[in-house]
């Protein structure tokens, strides 16, 4: 079945249920055996047909973006969001970035899959390029929403001055995760004082740049 084929994918509350369970399998095989695993695998791992993992994603590599988009925003979600959220309300600015900070860093530091995620897409690239258009899709630009909100807040209540959002977000990512994702693709580990370094001094390079003088 070609992708040319789907028009929409089916919907309500089964059909939901039915996408959940693909989306979950694929991701479990995917990490498990990398992308070459069959659809035919996932759809028995789903305990759906391969004709229903079709009709709701077209392709596997329309798949294969579905599990990033769901896996890439766990480390925002919870108490990450919530922090960032808290920021614009926050009476003491550093204080409260480097807490959001620590959240999301640890979040990302904790969440296995989504580094293994990120590192099959760097070991596969060079057998499936279509797989890095996916990843591209949901790279910093998009997948930041959280911190997107957060700083035009503060950029709106005039507390840091950000001309370009777009590349605050993603030297805000850089400062703290990239790190992370570098030395866990070397198969190396941070430790936690290291880490918590690199949160505060990150936040206080990025204050200093972005931040307002405080009126006395």
């Amino acid at each position: 079945m070609s992708v040319d084929s789907v028009k929409q994918p089916p919907s309500g509350p089964r059909a939901a249920l039915k996408r959940q369970a693909i989306v979950r399998a694929a991701r479990e095989l995917f990490l498990r055996e990398g992308f070459g695993v069959g659809m035919d695998t996932i759809a028995a791992e789903a305990g759906v047909s391969k004709v229903t993992v079709y009709n709701h994603f077209g392709s596997k590599e329309a798949l294969f973006t579905a599990v990033i988009t769901s896996a890439l925003d766990e480390p925002l979600a919870g108490g990450a969001s919530a922090a960032l959220e808290a920021l614009a309300e926050a009476e003491d600015l550093r204080a409260a970035f480097v807490e959001a900070a620590r959240t999301w860093v640890h979040a990302v530091r904790t969440n296995h899959e989504v580094t293994a995620l990120r590192n099959l897409v760097a070991a596969e690239l060079h057998r499936f390029p279509e797989l890095g258009e996916a990843w591209k899709h949901r790279g910093a630009e998009s997948h930041h929403p959280a911190v997107a909100g957060a700083l035009r807040a503060l950029t709106e209540q005039g507390r840091l001055e950000i001309p370009d959002l777009q590349v605050a977000v993603i030297q805000f990512y850089g400062l703290l995760v990239f790190p992370h994702m570098v030395f866990s693709s070397y198969g190396t580990h941070i430790d936690e004082d290291l880490t918590d370094r690199l949160v505060t001094n990150g936040v206080d390079m990025f204050l200093d740049h972005y931040g307002r003088p405080q009126s006395t």
